[in-house]
């Protein structure tokens, strides 16, 4: 997917950054949102964004406006879509390039005080005392949410944020976590059996019985 530059009379584009976060399984998704200090949106939480520089490609923005807004550095967020509605920004026309990425919140080491992790729920970030996003933020974490979610439904675990070895139950609340609801676990475990192979371990340091530890038919045969 791309974006034309528009002429600078006209506006520019901009990328947003819609990072979804999962610290462990069956916790509620978070989204990463940072807090200018100043501009037009000053105090208020969104997506970390920038505008495009004459000499940088799009993902180098991306990586950019992590880094620079948050402090995030290490991440490959991908390109989601285009947002260009005539009315999305108030000081002009500008195209928004939305990327997005899923990781566990453990590997990520935002910096500074402008930075939040905020809940995810109805498709939604939810920020304490303020009651929608700038521009069109809303609207992109909902295309986000909804994206990851059709991932999640076609592939198991599709970012890794298990790692490659995992139990049943973990993988159960990840992909309920994303999915919003519970699933059935018979009807679950027989959709996922021949995805996966039992490594032959077992997970110890847990109460009860010690549970199996399974990696996908793809790590390792």
């Amino acid at each position: 997917m791309g974006a034309q530059r528009l002429p600078a009379a006209l506006g520019g584009g901009r990328r947003r950054a819609a990072h979804r976060h999962l610290d462990r399984p069956g916790r509620a998704a978070r989204g990463l949102l940072h807090q200018p200090a100043g501009g037009f949106t000053a105090g208020s939480w969104g997506l970390p964004g920038t505008f495009v520089r004459e000499d940088e490609l799009l993902a180098e923005a991306a990586l950019r406006a992590l880094r620079d807004k948050v402090g995030v550095t290490g991440q490959a967020p991908q390109q989601l879509r285009v947002f260009d509605a005539l009315d999305r920004d108030e000081r002009g026309r500008v195209l928004s390039v939305a990327h997005l990425d899923v990781v566990p919140e453990r590997a990520l080491a935002p910096t500074g005080s402008s930075w939040t992790l905020a809940p995810i729920a109805a498709g939604q970030v939810r920020v304490r005392g303020q009651r929608s996003l700038p521009y069109d933020h809303d609207r992109i974490v909902t295309e986000a949410v909804s994206w990851v979610r059709t991932a999640y439904s076609q592939h198991l675990d599709p970012f890794a944020l298990l790692g490659e070895e995992f139990t049943l139950s973990d993988l159960q609340k990840l992909h309920e976590a994303v999915a919003g609801h519970p699933l059935v676990k018979d009807t679950f475990r027989r959709s996922i059996a021949a995805s996966l192979r039992k490594t032959g371990r077992e997970r110890s340091g847990t109460v009860g019985r010690p549970a199996a530890l399974y990696r996908h038919r793809t790590h390792g045969g």
